[in-house]
């Protein structure tokens, strides 16, 4: 079954189009990520999906209910988790879950089951401010909030930007155990790391979807070898492969470069014949699997040269 329907949905503001022809769905119960950096049109497809936007064009849908002629029914099957702490700084932790439970016409008490295992890390700190939290325990907060109610969909953007290593991982571990629970998940996150937590990933960039995939079959769908290059002078080495006329892509991954060449067949002997040319000190090269950042890299580039030779 469909839980969240997205069909040719634009969103223009002025002549800057935030998103563009976006289709997808996600199934009930799954946990879907929309990946991508910054100003990639996360923000704002969540927003129309939310009922808080009218897009320009195209239709989307919710368990069946219209975004737009069914706003009111959505907003109360939805939890909405906005990429900022949108929470009531100046009221405790157990003020805004009152707060946002009596709204919805629940209690902490009625779906206690739901939020046990978050709201047992933040009860600690019931009569805390919520503008006194730590950046992980105001993100535990506002996952709370978006539960009280028992939502059907979980909307949740960009979660973990600005949390420490450990919370992240807790915060996925916390989605996990929601997932079992049958509740549709869609996150936004511009960590690729995170993408492999998910079922299902639509990968974004510039308004557009460029693919929609499990992780594991975006990374096999990677068409050439990629290996990792390191160097001492990794940034001297960079810059002479990129200009390399052998060599088709290039790029820094932490201590290694990650490359591609234009060549059909290529081993590592091959490899190491084009980058001893620049004679770098203390050379390793290993071939490796791609990343889902290597696939967002490629799948970009071709976007960017299939738009210019549009515009041509």
């Amino acid at each position: 079954m469909i839980s969240v329907s997205v069909k040719n949905i634009s969103k223009l503001y002025g002549a800057v189009k935030a998103v563009d022809d976006v289709s997808f769905n996600v199934q009930q119960g799954e946990l879907f990520g929309l990946i991508g950096p910054d100003g990639a049109g996360k923000t704002s497809l969540f927003r129309i999906l939310t009922t808080l936007l009218l897009a320009d064009h195209g239709t989307a849908s919710v368990n069946g209910l219209d975004v737009v002629k069914d706003y009111r029914a959505i907003r109360n099957k939805i939890g909405y988790m906005p990429g900022r702490f949108s929470l009531y700084q100046d009221l405790t932790v157990n003020e805004n879950l009152s707060f946002f439970a009596a709204i919805f016409g629940t209690s902490i008490e009625e779906n206690y089951a739901l939020i046990r295992d978050i709201y047992e890390q933040i009860k600690p700190f019931g009569n805390r401010r919520a503008g006194k939290l730590s950046g992980g325990m105001k993100q535990k907060l506002a996952l709370c909030c978006a539960l009280i109610h028992k939502p059907e969909v979980l909307f949740l953007d960009e979660p973990t930007t600005g949390v420490d290593v450990v919370s992240r991982k807790e915060f996925w571990e916390m989605l996990a155990r929601l997932k079992e629970q049958q509740i549709t998940i869609v996150v936004s996150t511009p960590y690729m790391d995170e993408a492999r937590r998910c079922d299902r990933i639509a990968l974004m960039q510039a308004g557009k979807i460029m693919s929609v995939e499990t992780p594991e079959r975006i990374i096999h769908n990677f068409p050439k070898p990629v290996y990792a290059v390191g160097a001492t002078d990794l940034y001297g080495l960079l810059k002479e492969l990129r200009v390399d006329p052998a060599v088709e892509s290039c790029y820094a991954f932490g201590e290694y470069l990650h490359l591609t060449v234009l060549a059909a067949t290529t081993s590592e002997q091959s490899i190491h014949s084009i980058v001893q040319k620049y004679q770098p000190k203390n050379l390793v090269i290993k071939e490796i699997t791609p990343t889902i950042e290597d696939s967002f890299i490629r799948l970009m580039n071709e976007q960017n040269a299939n738009a210019e030779n549009d515009g041509e």
